[in-house]
């Protein structure tokens, strides 16, 4: 019996092959898609964990429950000062970035 070849690449040679390296344009575009995504998870979990709704939190920091969605779903650019305020008036919560370089 033949054994099977292993055809696993890291998720790294996987997103080289799919969107290029790094500094490219296309990459660029694709992390900055995900970064976007990541965001709207971590803000439903967060919003899920503590058992709100979308209009509940959108209450609590003063913007619309379509707002939450959008961002939620990653259809919604967000400012900065917004966020701060949905982590700081929302959840009760301090933001923290970081930058890689």
């Amino acid at each position: 019996m033949k054994a099977k070849k292993n055809n696993l690449v890291d998720l790294e040679e996987f997103i080289d092959k799919d969107y290029g390296k790094r500094g490219t344009k296309r990459r660029d575009k694709f992390e900055e898609g995900y970064e976007a995504f990541k965001l709207g998870v971590m803000m439903q979990e967060m919003r899920l964990q503590r058992n709100m709704t979308q209009e509940q939190l959108a209450e609590k920091c003063g913007t619309t429950k379509n707002y939450i969605s959008r961002i939620e779903n990653d259809a919604s650019d967000i400012r900065l000062s917004t966020l701060m305020r949905i982590v700081r008036e929302g959840f009760g919560g301090h933001l923290k970035l970081s930058v890689n370089l």
